[in-house]
C-alpha cells in the first residue's frame, strides 16, 4: 500500500500539503481530484520520485513497478508498434540477455531466458501491444510508422500505450483522456477496469472519474481527504461533511465568542483575573474550525449577442479537405438560430476539418458557405492556448479585442475567470495549462459571439470550471456546435446530433448511449466486413440496423417511465427553488426585519425552511432516479453487446 504520513510539500514559497494523511490499499482505482494549482501533479511526481518532501513520511513498497504517462516523446525511427514495447521493461531486459546469451553460445542461458521470456507471457506481446493501439484510435497501417511521423497528440496516445503495457503494480495517470476522442475514452474505462494493479488517476472528466474509480482523495486546503467511492460518491459524501464542518465551526464561534466575552469583561478584575487567565490559554489552544465554502470561485456567462440573423450560415454542396485528400463531398447544411449540435464521429473523421471550415480558416474546395452580415463566431480550437502570447498579460490580451474598454470593466470581467489582482495584470508565462485556457474560454466570451465553434474546450479545465462553463453555455442564446469528450457537458448543452461518417454529414436521431450502441453495432459489422460475398454484406448491414432498432425499443420501453419521474422531480425543483428564490429576495429587505413585520417574517422564515427540507428530499429522489437511468442504461449496453 501507499501510505502517507503527515506529509508536507511545498513548492517555492506555496505550500502545496502540510500535515497531509492518506492511505492506497493495493488495487483499488483513485482519482485524484482538486482544482488546478492544488499540487496533484506535484504529488506524482512526489511518487515517482522526481521530487523530495519538506516534512512526514510517503511510503510506497519497493518491489512495485511503477508506470505513468511520459510527457515528451522524442521523433524516433522506431515503429510505433516497437515503441509500445518498450514499456515492457521485464520482456525488454531479457530480450536483450537472450541475445547477448545467443551471441556468447551459452546453452544453459539460452535455456534460462527462453524459461523467463515464456513465463512473462512474451510471445503474445506484440498482439497486446497491437491491441492497446487500435484501441487507442491507430489504423492497423499506423503500427509500422516511425513516431516521428506522429503529431503530438498522436505521440501521446502513444505514450498512454507504453505506460499501459508495463507490467505495473502501480499506474500513474495524469489527464490521459485529453488528447482522445469519445469512442476512445470509452474504450479506456473499459480496458482500465480490466486491470489489476493499483491506479491513481488525475482527471477532470467526471463521466470518466465514475467509470474508473473505487476511491477518491480529494486534495484541498493542503490536505488530502479520502473518500470511498467514485466522484459521485464524493459529491454526496462532500456536501455531508461540509454541512457537518459548518455546524462545529458554528457552535465553535459561538463557545470563542463566549470565551472572549468573559476574557474582555473580567480580565481586568482582581477577583477574576485567575478566571480570565485560564480562558485566555482555552482560547490559545483551541484548534480553529475553517468555516466551510461551496461556492465556485467562477462567475460568467455569455452576455445577449448584439444579432440573432437567422440563418446564421449555409452550406451547399461543400467539399472539404487539404491538398487532395478530400474528406467531405458535397455536405449542405442550414445553421440556424438556436440550434445547439453535438458533434459525433470517430477520431479523424473530420470533425476539426468540419469545425475549421465553419469558422473560415479553411476554404472549401468547391460549394458555398454562405455566412450571414452579422454573423460573430466564437470559435475556440483544440490548440487555442498556442494563439496566446506567453510574455502578456490577461488584460493585454482582452484590451487587444477592445482597446477602447476601461481598465475597471475588463478586470471585473476577468475576475468572474479567476483572474484577480495582480494576476490580471502579470505575464501568463507562468500560467499552468488550466490558467491559460480560461483566458482563451474569457476572450471567447468577451466577443459575444451568435455562434459558438468548440472543438474540445474542456481540455486542461478543472471540474469546478467545467461546471461552469456547463452552466453558462446552458443559457447561451445564440448557436452552438460542440465537440467533446466530457459527455456530462455535451449532455448538459446540446439538443440535437450531428454525426461525421464516412464524409458524410447526417443528423444522428438518439443520445450518447444510442451512439455507443451505435458503434458497437458498427464494430460488430466491420468485424464481418471480410466476407466475400456481397449478398452477406448486405445481410449485416440488415442486421446492424435491426439491432439498433431493437435497441432503441428496448430503451424507450425500459427508461420511459423513469425519465418521466426525473421530469416530474425536475418541474417539482424548478417550481420550489423560484419560491424559494423570491423568499429570500424578501429576506434580503432590511425592510422585513421592522416590528410590524414580525408576524410575515415568522411566516417567511418557516416557509423557507420547509423549502429547504423539500427541495433537499427532491435532490436526493432525482439523483436516485438518475442513477436507475445510468444502471438500466448500462444493463441494455451489455447485453447488446454480448
Amino acid at each position: 500500500m501507499i501510505e502517507i504520513k503527515k506529509l508536507t510539500l511545498q513548492r517555492g514559497l506555496k505550500v502545496l500539503l502540510n500535515q497531509a494523511t492518506a492511505t492506497i490499499n493495493p488495487r483499488q482505482r483513485v482519482g485524484l481530484i482538486g482544482k488546478n494549482g492544488t499540487g496533484k501533479s506535484s504529488l506524482f511526481a512526489l511518487i515517482k520520485g522526481e521530487i523530495t518532501h519538506d516534512s512526514g513520511e510517503i511510503s510506497i513498497p519497493k518491489t512495485w513497478k511503477l508506470a505513468a504517462v511520459a510527457q515528451e516523446t522524442p521523433a524516433l525511427e522506431i515503429s510505433a508498434l516497437d515503441y509500445v514495447l518498450q514499456g515492457d521493461a521485464d520482456l525488454q531486459r531479457f530480450q536483450a540477455a537472450l541475445k547477448q546469451a545467443e551471441c556468447e553460445n551459452n546453452g544453459i542461458q539460452i535455456a534460462e531466458f527462453h524459461a523467463k521470456l515464456d513465463e512473462i507471457d512474451a510471445y503474445t506481446a506484440p498482439a497486446r501491444a497491437a491491441k492497446l493501439l487500435n484501441g487507442l484510435g491507430f489504423a492497423q497501417e499506423e503500427h509500422a510508422k516511425p513516431v516521428k511521423a506522429f503529431s503530438g497528440g498522436w505521440r501521446m496516445r502513444l505514450n498512454l500505450a507504453q505506460a499501459l503495457m508495463c507490467r505495473a503494480d502501480l499506474l500513474l495517470l495524469d489527464e490521459p483522456t485529453n488528447h482522445l476522442d469519445l469512442e476512445t475514452v470509452l474504450w479506456l474505462e473499459n480496458h482500465l477496469a480490466s486491470l489489476s494493479c493499483t491506479q491513481v488517476i488525475i482527471s477532470h472528466d467526471r463521466d470518466f472519474l465514475n467509470a474508473t474509480t473505487t476511491h477518491t482523495i480529494e486534495l484541498a486546503n493542503q490536505k488530502l481527504n479520502v473518500y470511498g467511492g467514485n466522484y459521485d460518491f464524493y459529491l454526496k459524501e462532500r456536501a455531508q461533511r461540509l454541512a457537518n464542518q459548518q455546524s462545529a465551526y458554528a457552535k465553535q464561534q459561538e463557545k470563542i465568542k463566549h470565551l472572549q466575552s468573559f476574557i474582555d469583561r473580567f480580565k481586568a478584575k482582581a477577583t477574576k483575573a485567575v478566571q480570565a487567565q485560564s480562558r485566555m490559554k482555552a482560547l490559545a489552544k483551541l484548534e480553529r474550525i475553517a468555516p466551510a465554502h461551496l461556492d465556485s470561485e467562477f462567475s460568467f456567462e455569455f452576455e445577449q449577442p448584439t444579432h440573432l440573423p437567422n440563418p446564421l450560415l449555409k452550406m451547399d454542396e461543400v467539399s472539404l479537405g487539404y491538398a487532395d485528400n478530400v474528406i467531405f463531398k458535397n455536405i449542405s447544411l442550414s445553421l440556424e438560430n438556436g440550434a445547439r449540435f453535438g458533434l459525433l464521429g470517430v477520431n479523424g473523421s473530420g470533425k476539426s476539418t468540419f469545425i475549421k471550415s465553419l469558422s473560415g480558416s479553411l476554404k472549401p474546395f468547391s460549394g458555398q458557405i454562405i455566412k450571414s452580415d452579422k454573423l460573430n463566431i466564437g470559435y475556440f480550437a483544440q490548440h487555442q492556448l498556442d494563439t496566446l502570447r506567453d510574455d502578456q498579460s490577461p488584460m493585454w490580451h482582452i484590451r487587444q479585442l477592445s482597446p477602447d474598454a476601461k481598465e475597471q470593466d475588463i478586470r471585473n470581467f476577468l475576475g468572474g475567470f479567476h483572474f484577480v489582482g495582480d494576476m490580471a495584470a502579470q505575464k501568463i508565462e507562468p500560467f499552468s495549462g488550466g490558467e491559460k485556457a480560461r483566458l482563451a474560454l474569457a476572450m471567447l466570451v468577451w466577443q459575444k459571439p451568435n455562434l459558438l465553434l468548440l472543438d474540445e474546450p474542456t481540455n486542461h479545465l478543472d471540474l469546478d470550471m467545467r461546471h461552469a462553463l456547463t452552466v453558462a453555455l446552458q443559457s447561451f442564446q445564440g448557436a452552438m456546435i460542440l465537440v467533446s469528450h466530457d459527455r456530462s457537458l455535451i449532455e448538459a448543452t446540446t439538443d440535437q446530433f450531428l454525426l461525421i461518417d464516412s464524409g458524410s454529414l447526417k443528423t444522428f436521431d438518439g443520445d450518447l448511449n444510442d451512439y455507443h450502441a451505435y458503434r458497437l453495432a458498427q464494430s460488430q459489422e466491420n468485424n464481418q466486413s471480410n466476407a466475400p460475398v456481397a449478398s452477406a454484406h448486405s445481410q449485416n448491414r440488415k442486421d446492424v440496423k435491426r439491432l439498433e432498432a431493437q435497441i432503441r425499443q428496448e430503451r424507450a420501453k425500459r427508461t420511459k417511465p423513469i425519465q418521466q419521474e426525473i421530469d416530474k422531480t425536475e418541474k417539482e425543483l424548478s417550481t420550489l427553488q423560484t419560491k424559494l428564490s423570491e423568499l429570500e429576495g424578501y429576506l434580503a429587505d432590511e425592510s422585513t426585519y421592522l416590528p410590524e413585520n414580525k408576524t410575515n417574517l415568522q411566516q417567511f422564515l418557516t416557509q423557507s425552511a420547509e423549502i429547504k427540507v423539500k427541495l433537499s428530499e427532491l435532490e436526493e429522489n432525482w439523483l436516485q432516479w438518475q442513477e436507475k437511468l445510468e444502471s438500466v442504461n448500462a444493463e441494455i449496453d451489455a447485453e447488446f453487446a454480448r
